[in-house]
């Protein structure tokens, strides 16, 4: 039988909320790798009011999942609000930022990269 950890960080065969796993530091932007694979990584964030990650771009899509609060997230030239319990794709090569504007919040981010060949 493998035993192997790939999901790292977290419990395993528990339930669990993702928001209690990564708080809500003042005036900071917080992250927790959970996997770094070259064509997957999931990490969980947490951005306090005020706070955000700045406009870039990333050669797969990535997915972002709110666990709590609300975030502007802006893809292109669209700007969204993206709240607790709701997720957004934002696709590969375009611009994207996120910003904790109203309040702050934690997301679970999940990027798909190509495979290499």
């Amino acid at each position: 039988m493998d035993n192997a950890v790939y999901i790292k960080k977290l419990p395993h065969a528990e339930v669990i909320k993702l928001d209690e796993i990564i708080a809500v530091a003042p005036n900071q932007v917080s992250s927790m790798t959970l996997v770094q694979r070259p064509d997957l990584g999931m990490t969980l964030f947490s951005l306090d009011q005020g706070e955000g990650i700045k406009l870039h771009t990333t050669k797969g899509d990535a997915l972002v999942q709110i666990l709590s609060g609300a975030a502007e997230i802006t893809i292109g030239d669209q700007q969204y609000t993206v709240s607790q319990g709701e997720a957004i794709v934002m696709p590969s090569d375009i611009p994207h930022a996120l910003h904790a504007r109203e309040t702050s919040f934690q997301m679970l981010l999940t990027v798909v990269k190509p495979e290499k060949e």
